[in-house]
């Protein structure tokens, strides 16, 4: 599930360092004496086109690896229930890591876990664990997905003919609020008159919603539509359907709109659980925190679809290049749209804390918070 980013920059600066793409050599690493089982919780379906789908996808990635054995189970409430799988894969299955990957399953129930079990890895999908704290054997992962939106912009603003972009988006909280404006910002590095325009629907699974939302903004003249909610099937076949073009996120939707898809923002995580099962397999201490963007292969674009021309390719692997580099994608100073001056500096890092509370809409974006 969705979640609201917490001001952890600095935790993880320090806990992160140097953890990268290139800091493993997976499979290989796996001819240690030490196998690794993991099992891993999803909140809804694994096939859900969304969140819990990325995650069911990198995770499949390691089910061919010698020495790794996947457990997984889907549909598992953020209820004392969690802590019920966890322990079943712990007890039944000789799980050495376990993945939690919903937002509600962090406190009290993989804290909880954590400590009746100490000598086995549990990680959660969100930057909520902090050192002396929580327990030693628990920890955080995260992949700044706004890089992805941002590139999902830049593809959009190229290929818009109204300037109009849509977004359906579940809540106003930071996480969401900046992938909104990562799409406008994109946008507009390309094209100075695009704008976008977001309707919030009010909760992370609402298809009548998100459809109802998605039909309103192409009334209003959007010809390319985006989302923020856990599954995007809804808007993306909406879309399609409509006969205009769309762009993804978290997983892959491109089998959804064989005509429209642009690209997609995607979760890499993968590269994260590689991380994990490599530091097991050596019978090496697996990092509490681990975080990264494009720079550290941690989020990707999907594929272009048949909607992305050719400028608009191009721009956008100019832009993924720029963020592998860790070069600044967004420039000051900034304007909510209200008028009002929220980011006074010249330049952000992408990594800058400041960006992890976003609290506002930015100038260029329709719509409101309140």
């Amino acid at each position: 599930m969705t979640f609201d980013l917490l001001s952890r920059r600095s935790l993880l600066k320090g806990t992160a360092a140097g953890i990268g793409a290139a800091s493993f050599g997976f499979p290989g690493m796996l001819r240690a004496a030490t196998n690794v089982t993991i099992g891993i919780v999803y909140v809804g379906p694994k096939d859900d086109f969304g969140w819990n789908q990325a995650h069911a996808v990198s995770i499949g990635a390691l089910k061919a690896t010698p020495g790794v054995k996947i457990i997984e189970e889907e549909n598992v409430p953020e209820t004392a229930a969690v802590a019920k799988s966890m322990e079943s894969m712990i007890n039944l299955e000789g799980a050495n890591l376990i993945l939690a990957t919903s937002f509600g399953y962090f406190n009290p129930f993989m804290v909880d876990v954590a400590k009746k079990y100490p000598k086995v890895t549990l990680r959660h999908a969100a930057p909520l664990w902090e050192k002396g704290k929580h327990p030693d054997n628990a920890g955080s992962y995260f992949g700044y997905l706004d890089q992805a939106h941002y590139v999902n912009g830049v593809a959009a603003g190229l290929s818009t003919k109204s300037n109009k972009i849509g977004f359906v988006a579940a809540k106003p909280i930071s996480s969401v609020l900046r992938n909104i404006n990562s799409v406008l910002w994109g946008a507009r590095s390309v094209n100075p008159n695009a704008t976008l325009q977001v309707i919030f629907t009010g909760d992370w699974a609402l298809p009548v919603r998100e459809a109802e939302a998605a039909n309103a903004l192409i009334g209003a003249g959007c010809d390319i539509l985006t989302c923020h909610v856990d599954s995007p099937k809804v808007v993306i076949e909406t879309a399609e359907r409509r006969g205009i073009k769309s762009l993804g996120h978290n997983a892959s939707q491109a089998s959804l709109a064989p005509k429209g898809f642009i690209t997609g923002a995607e979760y890499k995580w993968e590269t994260i659980y590689k991380i994990f099962a490599d530091a097991i397999a050596k019978g090496q201490p697996v990092p509490n925190v681990v975080f990264g963007g494009y720079d550290k292969d941690m989020v990707r674009n999907t594929a272009f679809g048949a909607g992305a021309e050719e400028p608009a390719r191009k721009a956008a692997m100019a832009a993924m290049a720029d963020l592998k580099a860790n070069k600044p994608i967004l420039k000051g100073p900034v304007k909510d749209n209200k008028g009002n001056v929220v980011l006074p500096n010249a330049s952000y890092d992408n990594f800058d804390r400041v960006l992890d509370g976003m609290n506002f809409l930015a100038e260029g974006v329709v719509g409101s918070i309140t």
